[in-house]
């Protein structure tokens, strides 16, 4: 059965794609078999990996999710597509905002990723849900499927301030929907070691969160090499191997093997 990880901060601009991309092919060079589904209308995911216009394809999670709904059967040979470093995904595009509204009504509607990826669950060693930056049904989707979560963050305070809300969402679904969810760790990212003030952040958040949170020891260091990653499509792997972006990466995934 698959080991099944949200990737989620309600906060855009924290690096949850370029995470759930580059952690996902970095487990893929471990040997895994890996699924990475984007959760995101925005696309971010599927445009990292080499999907130039996702708003163009025809069968996407929102798609998927709706035959779900419906009670259809799922296209997954369409639906999920594969990148040459050796990962699967299912891609995302604007749909699924539209999707989100409809599921109001939807009966159990938070169980239907659940659905959804149950098919797949002896196909792949993990699967990385990349969830959308809000708190919407479909992040609550991702984390009822979730063993666990992952938080990436940058180091700066507002977006450490509003990780107690995420923390709250996460405590309500592990009280009310899936009791085995926890939070897999606080992953720092675009972290710039020079700066004091990203000490000192990093320090608070120790105090604050340190012995109820794991806090990754790995942080993912500031880029200009690793933002062009989505662009070209392809993980800091491939693109640049020798980065200390790259080595934090391998880093932070041999940490989350350490957890299995």
């Amino acid at each position: 059965m698959s080991k099944i990880i949200a990737i989620a901060n309600q906060k855009g601009g924290c690096g949850k794609s370029p995470t759930a991309v580059n952690l996902g092919i970095g487990l893929v060079r471990k040997g895994k078999k890996v699924l990475i589904v984007d959760a995101d209308p925005q696309g971010s995911a599927s445009i990292c990996l080499g999907v130039n216009e996702p708003d163009e394809l025809d069968y996407t999670l929102a798609n998927a999710m709706l035959d779900v709904i419906n009670d259809e059967k799922i296209d997954y040979k369409k639906l999920i597509h594969h990148h040459c470093e050796g990962v699967d995904f299912i891609p995302a595009n604007i749909e699924l905002s539209g999707l989100e509204v409809s599921m109001v009504s939807v009966m159990s509607r938070e169980m239907v990723m659940k659905c959804l990826l149950g098919e797949l669950t002896e196909q792949y060693d993990v699967i990385l849900i990349d969830c959308m930056p809000s708190l919407g049904v479909i992040t609550i989707n991702a984390l009822t499927c979730a063993n666990s979560v992952i938080i990436p963050s940058q180091a700066a305070y507002l977006p450490v301030k509003g990780l107690q809300q995420l923390i709250k969402t996460i405590s309500r679904v592990k009280k009310q929907i899936n009791p085995s969810l926890i939070i897999e760790g606080l992953l720092l990212t675009m972290v710039d070691m020079r700066s004091n003030y990203t000490k000192d952040i990093i320090e608070a958040l120790g105090n604050t969160y340190g012995e109820s949170i794991r806090i990754f020891e790995n942080r993912i260091p500031m880029s200009v090499r690793a933002a062009e990653t989505s662009a070209v499509g392809k993980s800091i792997y491939t693109h640049d191997a020798r980065s200390k972006v790259a080595k934090s990466y391998e880093l932070l995934t041999e940490e989350v093997l350490e957890n299995e």
